[in-house]
């Protein structure tokens, strides 16, 4: 059965290796049960109810990415849109919660929309292959970073912005043994993939949360919220109270205040919903698919239409639900990176996410620490996408480099493409090669739209 469905055999994998990447992609991804509700706490929302539309929200559109498209992609809400809804568009703005949730379900609508008339695919088709290559470059470069952050490892420093943990003073049995686990965890991954252990990703997550655990027993690492360093020791395995899931269930219409809507203002967060997640989701497309070897020949996904589908519905649907934008996650890339290539990875890590309500005090206490080894490794692998960029040709070499460190740099998948559509664009026009390089009528329209972004 498994096999009709996801042709494992055709994509050259197993029953084993898929479950296996769905569980790695999952553990990278299990932060966002921790870090979305207290985000969008801030926002005025309840979190428990948050947690639970997190994890619904991510289930159904992992579901529908894995039925639809047969890809090992995973879906939960997006870092960054979520900061957005509650920082921005709640507590700068003044709006509240209930309308910042009808806006996110509008620019689900409107997504559903662009991707049946294939306005997505078309711009997903547009970007040359050489910027595709470099978006993969760039997010393992971004992923790597955040990696290095959750762990401590990198810390930011008046001076220099960033530097690295100095492994000593006040905080040193919180932060300091947190950031040395994480480098024993990158340390006992790397020996394990050196080795070519299946699911030595998965592995150097769970030995480095064990060692947590065994440090806390022995007093060598000590918990201190007030650093973001919490017990890694579960104070319990299940949870049964949903009740607190009513208060976000459906507000979205039942709760929202139309009378009291701007029509301008809203339209302005819509826009901007839409243009963040539309840009992220297709960097996360173009990055993993190209990690994966999925793209073809010309640098197009063959099932892009049901993919973007599937993330234009989880939208809907995670608002409907009581959460921030739903979107294709690029921590897709650790279960691609442990061997997952079609969608019983991604069913994996759905039905994980949907038992996550019932075991959330498991999930919730595994540390930042011991994900990022994970991330770190995820993206050493995405790297060798570098290969695929013709640096020979200044014209497609330089927008690439500046594509892959506007990502990192900007903090944004979305910031590193505009900044490589607009000068790889603008580039190969100057010098004489757009007929060469049959720039798209759509790359210039990107273009234009990317700088009037930034000056308007």
């Amino acid at each position: 059965m498994l096999e009709k469905i996801f042709r494992l055999n055709e994509h050259e994998t197993s029953v084993k290796t898929e479950i296996i990447a769905g569980f790695t992609t999952f553990m990278t991804m299990a932060y966002i049960l921790a870090v979305n509700p207290n985000i969008l706490a801030a926002a005025g929302m309840d979190a428990n109810a948050v947690l639970t539309a997190t994890a619904l929200a991510s289930f159904v559109g992992t579901l529908l990415m894995a039925l639809l498209a047969n890809y090992p992609f995973a879906l939960a809400p997006g870092m960054g849109l979520n900061a957005y809804f509650a920082y921005t568009v709640v507590i700068q703005r003044g709006n509240p919660w209930e309308l910042a949730l009808f806006a996110v379900f509008a620019e689900g609508v409107i997504f559903i929309i662009l991707s049946l008339v294939n306005v997505r695919e078309a711009i997903f088709n547009a970007i040359p292959t050489t910027l595709k290559a470099a978006v993969s470059v760039g997010i393992g470069i971004f992923v790597a970073f955040i990696g290095l952050q959750d762990a401590k490892l990198i810390v930011a420093n008046d001076s220099t912005l960033v530097t690295y943990q100095a492994f000593k003073g006040e905080t040193f049995r919180s932060v300091g043994v947190g950031a040395i686990l994480a480098l024993i965890g990158v340390l006992v991954t790397a020996v394990l993939l050196a080795k070519n252990i299946k699911g030595g990703i998965l592995a150097g997550i769970l030995v480095t949360w064990i060692l947590g655990i065994l440090c806390e027993f022995a007093g060598v690492y000590v918990p201190d919220p007030k650093a973001g360093m919490h017990s890694v020791i579960p104070d319990a395995f299940l949870s049964l109270d949903f009740s607190s899931f009513q208060e976000t269930f459906g507000a979205v219409f039942t709760k929202t205040d139309f009378r009291s809507i701007n029509i301008g203002d809203l339209m302005v967060i819509i826009f901007s919903l839409l243009f963040v997640d539309l840009f992220d989701t297709l960097g996360t497309l173009i990055g993993v698919s190209s990690k994966a070897d999925m793209l073809d020949q010309n640098g197009k996904l063959e099932r892009i239409r049901p993919a973007l589908l599937s993330d234009a519905v989880a939208t809907c649907a995670g608002a409907i639900f009581g959460t921030s934008t739903t979107t294709t996650y690029v921590e897709s890339a650790s279960g691609v990176a442990a061997g997952g290539r079609t969608g019983l990875t991604a069913l994996t890590t759905g039905i994980l996410f949907l038992l996550s309500i019932l075991f959330s005090p498991i999930f919730l206490s595994i540390p930042s620490f011991a994900i990022a080894p994970a991330l770190i490794i995820v993206g050493f692998y995405m790297m060798g996408s570098v290969a695929k960029i013709d640096f020979e040709d200044m014209a497609d070499a330089i927008p690439a480099f500046l594509c892959i460190i506007a990502m990192p740099l900007a903090y944004s998948i979305s910031e590193g493409i505009a900044i490589g559509v607009i000068s790889w664009t603008l580039i190969n026009l100057i010098i004489g090669k757009a007929k060469e390089k049959k720039i798209s009528i759509l790359m210039y329209v990107l273009t234009v739209l990317f700088i009037a972004k930034y000056t308007l």
